[in-house]
C-alpha cells in the first residue's frame, strides 16, 4: 500500500488524492493516458532521465501532446523526491492525457500530472507463475508502442487467472505462441550459464530495467541472448528472473508445478543493478 503522496498538478504540489479529473474527460472515459515509473529510493532515482523521456514518446505515440520535455519532468520529479526524507523508498509516476476529444484525443487539451509517492521496494524472496490464457497484443492491435494505460486491463486479467490458479503471477505469450514477459515485468532465464531473454518484438515494452540489465551483465562477462523462447524453455531453465522498476530484479521460485530455486546469476544481476544505483 502507498504511504505519503505528492502531485504536481497545474503549478502545484498537491497532497494525497486529489480529484483532478472528471467524467467527461477524454482520458477516463477513452483511455487517452500515458505514463511512466520511476523509482527513488537511498537517495538515489537510477535512470529517472529515461523514464521521463518514454513518458513523452509514449504521449507522442498515443496522439497527444506533451507541453513538458523530459528534462522538464526529471526536474519536477526531482523537486518531489526532495520533499520526502533521504531514505524513502518512492514510486514516480508521470501521466499525460487528454481532456476532450471523441474517440481521437485532442492534443491540444493535453494534460500533465506527475505522482510521487511512498511503496515499499518489494523483497527479493522470489515469486512464482503460470502460463497465462490471455496474449500480449500484436503492434497492429493495440499502442504497444506505449507505456499506455489502455494495455494493463488485459494483464489484471492475467494476474486475476493466475490468482484463481493459487499462483501470484502469469507468463504472457505473443499472438505468435513465442513467450514474451510476464503480467508486470519482463522475463529472463538462465540455461547452462547463459542468460536468455525473448527478443522485443513490439509485443511488448523494452523496459528500460530490462536494458539495463542486460548491458549491466553483458559488461561483468556473461553471455546474455535475446531471441525467441518458447514456455517449454522457460519450464526446464535453471534460473528464471523478472526484471521492471516496481520490483527491480526478482527470481521466480516455481513455475506451474516445477519447483525453482533462486540462482547465482539473479543475485548477481541484483547485486550489479544496487552498484549501478549507487554509483
Amino acid at each position: 500500500m502507498a504511504g505519503r503522496a505528492l502531485t504536481f498538478f497545474r503549478g502545484q504540489w498537491l497532497e494525497g488524492n486529489p480529484g483532478i479529473i472528471g467524467p467527461m474527460c477524454n482520458g477516463l472515459w477513452l483511455s487517452s493516458i500515458v505514463f511512466d515509473g520511476a523509482r527513488g529510493f537511498d537517495g538515489t532515482a537510477p535512470d529517472l532521465d529515461l523514464h521521463c523521456e518514454r513518458c513523452v514518446r509514449s504521449a507522442h505515440a498515443l496522439g497527444l501532446g506533451p507541453m513538458l520535455t523530459a528534462q522538464e519532468i526529471e526536474e519536477l520529479a526531482r523537486d518531489g523526491i526532495g520533499r520526502f526524507d533521504r531514505g524513502a523508498e518512492l514510486y514516480i509516476r508521470p501521466m499525460f492525457y487528454a481532456e476532450s476529444g471523441f474517440v481521437d484525443p485532442d492534443p491540444e487539451s493535453t494534460q500533465f500530472a506527475l505522482c510521487v509517492y511512498e511503496v515499499p521496494l518489494p523483497k527479493a524472496v522470489g515469486f512464482n507463475a503460470c502460463l497465462s490464457t490471455r496474449e500480449r497484443p500484436m503492434p497492429t492491435a493495440a499502442p504497444t508502442d506505449a507505456k499506455a494505460a489502455c494495455l494493463y486491463p488485459n494483464a489484471a486479467r492475467a494476474l486475476r487467472e493466475a490468482k484463481l490458479r493459487g499462483f501470484e503471477n502469469a507468463i504472457m505469450l505473443d499472438a505468435l505462441g513465442h513467450v514474451a514477459e510476464f503480467a508486470t515485468a519482463n522475463l529472463f532465464l538462465v540455461r547452462d550459464g547463459t542468460v536468455q531473454t525473448p527478443i522485443c518484438n513490439g509485443t511488448f515494452l523494452n523496459g528500460i530495467t530490462r536494458q539495463r540489465i542486460i548491458a549491466l551483465l553483458r559488461a561483468d562477462g556473461y553471455d546474455v541472448q535475446e531471441r525467441v523462447i518458447g514456455f517449454q524453455e522457460v519450464l526446464a531453465a535453471d534460473e528464471v528472473f523478472s526484471t521492471g522498476n516496481y520490483a527491480k530484479i526478482m527470481p521466480v521460485t516455481r513455475i506451474e508445478d516445477r519447483d525453482i530455486q533462486p540462482g547465482p546469476i539473479a543475485a548477481r544481476a541484483r547485486a550489479l543493478y544496487w552498484d549501478f544505483a549507487h554509483a
